[in-house]
């Protein structure tokens, strides 16, 4: 009864890692959300007879679990990758999806650590995942961009450093044909260390996009627009801001609304529309008025000289020779000419 039981529930994984592939690798083709529930439900069953069969012990050391049932270990994980990638109707969905998501790769996590299988730099993330579930980043937010960048870096080379080995280790003829266990037991091992870095890189990305889902607008019908709004928004967008408050966070999160316009013309575009108050006198109007209250001040300074006159010869004839005596003066008297004394 027990190698029917195995062999059903190693059935039961084939059938679901199966249908996984189908879906996460359909080039494109996004299946429905029901396929998506399926597998999950699947992989569900397959925990389940896991659990009943005992093949996993929490209380024993990855070297007292047999290698058939070292497979097992991902099914969780295979649950997170799923609903992770599962498509949704709405915000609600989506952030539904995601925590079911997190709380898979949670509960992989920890079926490992309990094996002694997250070790090292994985082990510290654990600790700071564990510390802060819902702020994890692979690279803190404190750090700097080149530290980010270059943590992104590393994780990158590490992720295909594990990829690469398993591959190398899957091509071997001995793991095809099962007739090496300890190369089996290495393959699943080396499976699960590459699943557990991507289960950070998935956490990590869970909470950077849950961080977008809660600024973005409620759905529903409640949360869309009224015609009156939309018309009220330009006087909504005019209205003035918090005294004193900032625009923009230190991380660049926006704290209040606001509006770029690519140049000054749509601005004065947006001017003038019905329902404006306009001005109710002329800028001529308002000076004359302001002449007639003695607002504005007049004289303390000289006159303008007046314009030349072409008819007035006489005039001219006085302008030209005041220029001539100007250019003697200048030939007679050139500049530096009275300083021969003080040469200092």
């Amino acid at each position: 009864m027990a190698l029917n039981s195995d062999a059903s529930l190693e059935g039961l994984v084939r059938q679901a890692d199966e249908g996984r592939k189908q879906l996460l690798d359909a080039g494109g083709r996004q299946g429905s959300k029901a396929d998506f529930d399926a597998l999950v439900a699947l992989y569900g069953q397959a925990r389940e007879a896991v659990a009943r069969e005992g093949l996993l012990s929490l209380n024993e050391d990855v070297d007292d679990v047999a290698t058939a049932a070292l497979p097992y270990l991902l099914l969780d994980f295979r649950v997170g990758e799923v609903q992770q990638r599962s498509p949704v109707e709405s915000l609600g969905q989506r952030k539904a999806a995601l925590l079911s998501s997190r709380a898979a790769y949670e509960r992989f996590l920890d079926l490992v650590s309990l094996h002694g299988l997250v070790t090292g730099a994985y082990g510290k993330l654990l600790e700071r995942y564990r510390d802060d579930a819902a702020g994890f980043a692979l690279v803190p937010a404190r750090a700097d961009a080149a530290a980010q960048r270059q943590g992104k870096i590393a994780a990158s080379r590490a992720q295909r450093h594990l990829e690469a080995k398993l591959e190398a280790l899957r091509a071997d003829a001995a793991f095809a044909e099962r007739a090496d266990d300890e190369l089996v037991r290495e393959v699943n091992l080396t499976a699960v260390s590459s699943a557990v870095h991507a289960a950070f890189d998935a956490l990590d990305s869970i909470n950077r996009e849950m961080a977008l889902l809660a600024m973005a607008p409620p759905d529903g019908p409640e949360a869309r627009p009224s015609p009156d709004s939309r018309l009220d928004a330009p006087f909504a967008a005019a209205a003035p801001r918090r005294a004193g408050g900032p625009l923009l966070s230190r991380t660049g999160k926006p704290l209040q609304p606001f509006t770029l316009l690519p140049s000054r013309a749509d601005m004065a575009r947006a001017v003038f529309r019905p329902g404006h108050n306009l001005p109710t006198m002329s800028i001529d109007d308002y000076l004359a008025e302001e002449h007639r209250r003695s607002n504005v001040v007049q004289g303390g300074t000289e006159p303008p000289p007046p314009a030349p006159d072409d008819d007035d010869m006489d005039a001219m004839d006085r302008q030209t020779y005041k220029a001539r005596q100007w250019d003697d003066f200048k030939d007679d008297n050139p500049r530096g000419s009275g300083n021969t004394l003080n040469m200092g």
